[in-house]
């Protein structure tokens, strides 16, 4: 984790991943602490042919394709079909409690920033 007050620049190749979840997924904090009241910046890598169930989260994300591309689709039941893709370069705001689903069909960095305290509340 880096300090808010100190400059950085991070390519994709480059994150150091702090977790590995099961299936595949990983994710680094990159600057800030995901405690309640501050902002944070994450990185979240999707493997190939992996989806998120759908889930919500207790603040807006402000996101960004750092490479790969992002399925991501609305509403509490999982349909694949009906994700919108967002190719690298992609900007996106998720909304604070907005029900969403997402995945990849190749490898996927995104990068976001939110407020914490931060939670994933599946369906």
């Amino acid at each position: 984790m880096q300090s808010l007050r100190k400059a950085m620049s991070i390519t994709p190749d480059a994150i150091a991943w702090e977790h590995e979840h099961p299936d595949g997924t990983r994710s680094a904090t990159l600057v800030g602490v995901r405690e309640a009241g501050n902002i944070f910046t994450y990185a979240f890598y999707i493997p190939p042919n992996v989806w998120d169930a759908p889930h919500s989260h207790p603040t807006a994300s402000h996101l960004t394709v750092a490479s790969g591309t992002l399925l991501l689709g609305y509403g509490p039941i999982m349909k694949p079909g009906a994700a919108v893709r967002h190719p690298a370069g992609s900007f996106l705001h998720v909304p604070a409690g907005a029900v969403h689903f997402d995945g990849a069909d190749e490898e996927t960095v995104i990068i976001g920033t939110a407020i914490g305290a931060w939670s994933t509340d599946y369906v």
